[in-house]
C-alpha cells in the first residue's frame, strides 16, 4: 500500500512539475494565440493558431543571457502580438510599420515613411475601392484610414498596421503602441482551422462546449492543412 502511495505521489509530482514548466514556457518563452478577425489577411487568416516568441524582445543584457535567450529590438516588418492600448485585457496582432523617430504619412491609402513612399509592401492589400479624402465632413474613421499624418513615432513606441489595410483598426486610430505593451513576435502557424472561430468575446460554458464539439467533429474537414507549420513573415 505504501508502495502504491509512493508511485501515486511520484506521478502527482511529475504532473505538477510539468504544469509549472508549461505555465512558465507560456508566460516567458512561447505563447499560443489565435486569429479572431480578418485585419491581417492574407498573411494571417481567421482561425490561424500561432506560436508567439515571448523572449525575442526580452531584456537580455549579459552575454550568457544573450546566448541562451537570443533577443533583439523590434524591426520594421515584424508581426507583433501586444496588449491593446484601448483594452489591455485584449491581445492584438499587427505588423510593425515604423520605429521610434520615424515619420509616418498615409496619403490616398499609400504609405510614406520619412518622406518616401514605401513600395515594397507585397503583404498589404486594399479591398475597398472607395478612397476618402481628408474632409472634415467625412467620418474620422474613414478619413484616418485613407489619409493620416504626418505623425512622428514617439520614443519607446511603434507604429503598427494590419495587412488588410481597409479593414484594420490600428495605429492610424489609436496612434503609437507603447513598447511595454509588447508580448512577442508571431513565429509559426501550428494549426489553421477554417470552421467556427471565437471572436474574442466572452462565452458561456454551454457556448464553449458546443463550439468545442463542432471543432472536434470538423477537425479533419475544416483544418487548412497547407498552412500547418507555416513560418509567419
Amino acid at each position: 500500500m505504501a508502495h502504491e502511495k509512493s508511485i501515486l505521489r511520484e506521478y502527482a509530482e511529475a504532473l505538477l512539475i510539468a504544469a509549472i514548466f508549461l505555465r512558465f514556457a507560456n508566460v516567458f518563452v512561447v505563447q499560443t494565440f489565435y486569429i479572431p478577425s480578418g485585419s491581417m489577411e492574407q498573411t494571417l487568416l481567421i482561425g490561424d493558431h500561432l506560436f508567439v516568441n515571448r523572449f525575442i524582445y526580452g531584456p537580455a543584457t549579459t552575454e550568457p543571457e544573450k546566448t541562451l535567450l537570443p533577443s533583439r529590438t523590434v524591426n520594421r516588418g515584424d508581426i507583433v502580438v501586444f496588449r491593446s492600448p484601448e483594452n489591455p485585457n485584449l491581445d492584438v496582432v499587427k505588423r510593425c510599420i515604423a520605429l521610434p523617430g520615424d515619420v509616418v504619412d498615409v496619403v490616398d491609402k499609400k504609405l510614406y515613411l520619412n518622406g518616401k513612399q514605401v513600395r515594397d509592401e507585397s503583404f498589404a492589400q486594399h479591398t475597398d475601392p472607395n478612397l476618402f479624402p481628408d474632409d472634415p465632413y467625412i467620418s474620422e474613421q474613414f478619413r484616418r484610414r485613407d489619409q493620416f499624418g504626418p505623425y512622428t513615432v514617439p520614443p519607446d513606441s511603434y507604429f503598427c498596421m494590419g495587412d488588410n489595410r481597409d479593414h484594420s483598426h490600428d495605429s492610424r486610430f489609436w496612434e503609437a503602441l507603447p513598447a511595454h505593451l509588447l508580448k512577442g513576435r508571431a513565429l509559426l502557424i501550428y494549426w489553421s482551422y477554417g470552421g467556427e472561430t471565437p471572436d474574442g468575446s466572452a462565452e458561456t460554458p454551454g457556448q464553449r462546449v458546443r463550439r468545442l464539439g463542432k471543432t472536434a467533429l470538423g477537425f479533419f474537414t475544416n483544418t487548412r492543412w497547407e498552412r500547418t507549420f507555416r513560418l509567419i513573415r
